[in-house]
């Protein structure tokens, strides 16, 4: 009873921020999409951070890589603090913001288009954003229904649905600006959710040190560490390797996904891109780490089956070990996940159908004869498509959360990650070497599933199991890295006048006035 009243209030509020905002926006689609370009740094960082963990972290992250690694996994939530957010701000923030604004992109695919003068490049960049956000959005439903049957004993088909339903409502109500100022409400609830959690959890266990010890003589059933105790409890866990490709995609394949690259895109000014980064910073290090730690020790909460893995599956972990929790706090985790999670679903859902629409519908179906307000009409109407799309897939309930995220990174960073941050510094990126990171992310993605799925995938490479999406998505982006570099030596060059052009926005001249006044030795001296 106290969980659904603390639920109804909670989307309550939500939606009606979302109303509040449909009647102030301006009804354009530079204010839906982009909040203006007006959003303050406490907003854009929090607007960043939830987005980037939802349900997929908390439940099948958090309970996957726990399981397997023990409390080394907190290693992943520092990564995302450290390389996923602290810099990603520093290095691509402030460039982001300028470059964007200079070539008035409001999409990707359509920065794209006018960095590398391509409308083949922006075609398949949105067709990409398209495809691949699908799988993301399916898995965090997945996570969200898990917890929800976890907690209300809701069949799981009806999780899925009635959460569609209300990411519907949020997202197409408040647009971009209701979105991001619904994330900072929807931050704090995880500040202050995970940090309860995480003592309430603990102390069901007898407290901290009880709870490492009985961690500590759980013995790793595989790899180097076979048979010792003491491996889930150790600094870098029983496989440091594989625990190496998870920091790697979920830490730098942030920078190259469309959903959260464009919160740099709505950045109000200078001076909020250095208190965002140290806010999202910190942000990233209570709940990503406060996660991962959590999830480490999911193996003295659930048993193992004959083969080493939880009874019901990764997915069940995190769900198993917050049973025991008093209502009350159930009702704070359950509110701390959806908070997340609609911040990153509004964040899914709105990326893709502005690009959809932007990029791909308005250019070229309708060949830019859409007004704005036809234009919002259209996109919130494949909102709705999408939405609908993820659904079916997210229906399947035996598809793995960390899988179906794991492809989606893959593919989207080893797509985007290398062309758009080398976009941003290198003048001499090509659209060849654009083109070949995109065949190569998706390629390999499409290549990895259909072996996976046909069982032809086993083994390990220097200690990286070679079936894991994780595992892919990390090669894919690292590969991007130095694809791009290569090709983009030895195909042609973009014309020199529009590159100096589009890097000019980082040199802009400024006229200062002065005047000329004589000294004593009469010898002129400028005064500004």
């Amino acid at each position: 009873m106290v969980v659904g009243i603390i639920l109804v209030v909670y989307i309550a509020f939500a939606i009606a921020i979302g109303i509040y905002f449909n009647r102030k926006s301006k009804k354009t689609v530079n204010e839906f999409v982009l909040g203006g370009r007006t959003v303050g740094p406490w907003i854009t960082a929090f607007a960043y951070g939830t987005s980037y963990f939802s349900a997929v972290i908390f439940v099948g992250y958090a309970g996957k890589f726990g399981w397997n690694f023990g409390l080394a996994s907190t290693w992943i939530g520092l990564g995302n603090a450290f390389i996923g957010s602290l810099m990603a701000w520093a290095i691509m923030g402030r460039r982001t913001r300028v470059m964007s604004k200079h070539l008035e992109s409001a999409t990707m695919p359509e920065f794209f288009e006018k960095r590398y003068m391509s409308k083949a490049l922006k075609i398949a960049a949105a067709l990409i954003v398209f495809v691949f956000l699908i799988p993301y959005t399916a898995s965090v439903y997945n996570g969200l229904s898990r917890l929800f049957g976890m907690a209300f004993s809701v069949d799981y088909s009806v999780c899925v649905i009635g959460m569609a339903v209300i990411t519907a409502v949020y997202v197409i109500l408040g647009g971009y600006k209701a979105t991001a100022y619904n994330d900072f409400i929807q931050g704090i609830i995880m500040l202050v959710g995970i940090a309860a959690v995480i003592v309430a959890t603990l102390m069901s266990k007898g407290g901290f040190y009880s709870a490492v010890s009985q961690l500590s003589q759980i013995p790793v059933e595989s790899g180097n560490m076979a048979g010792m105790g003491g491996g889930f409890a150790s600094f870098f866990g029983p496989d440091p390797m594989n625990l190496l490709g998870v920091i790697i995609l979920t830490s730098l394949g942030t920078w190259g996904l469309p959903q959260m690259v464009t919160k740099f895109y709505t950045i109000k000014d200078e001076r909020s891109i250095k208190s965002g980064t140290v806010v999202s910073t910190i942000f990233a290090i209570v709940v990503a780490g406060g996660c991962y730690f959590l999830g480490g020790f999911g193996r003295i909460f659930v048993e193992a089956d004959a083969s080493g893995k939880p009874v019901d599956g990764f997915d069940s972990v995190v769900p198993a070990m917050l049973e025991s929790l008093p209502e009350i706090l159930i009702g704070i985790v359950v509110v701390l996940v959806l908070s997340a999670s609609m911040s990153t679903l509004s964040s899914l859902v709105l990326t893709s159908s502005s690009t959809l629409t932007l990029d791909l519908i308005k250019p070229f179906v309708c060949k830019g004869k859409l007004d704005e307000k036809k234009t919002l009409i259209v996109m919130r109407a494949f909102i709705g498509v999408f939405l609908i799309v993820s659904v079916i897939i997210a229906l399947n309930k035996n598809a793995l959360i960390s899988d179906l995220m794991g492809y989606s990174w893959g593919a989207l960073a080893g797509a985007f990650l290398a062309p758009f941050l080398l976009g941003l510094f290198w003048k001499g990126v090509t659209k060849a070497g654009v083109f070949a990171s995109f065949i190569f992310g998706i390629g390999a993605t499409v290549v990895h599933l259909i072996m996976k799925s046909m069982g032809m995938l086993s083994g390990q490479i220097c200690g990286f199991d070679v079936a894991s999406p994780v595992n892919l998505g990390a090669f894919t982006m690292i590969a991007g890295l130095i694809i791009v570099p290569i090709v983009s030596l030895i195909t042609p060059k973009l014309k020199r006048d529009d590159v100096d052009r589009i890097f000019s926005c980082y040199h802009e001249k400024v006229t200062v006035e002065h005047e000329m006044v004589l000294t004593e030795n009469e010898e002129p001296v400028e005064i500004k």
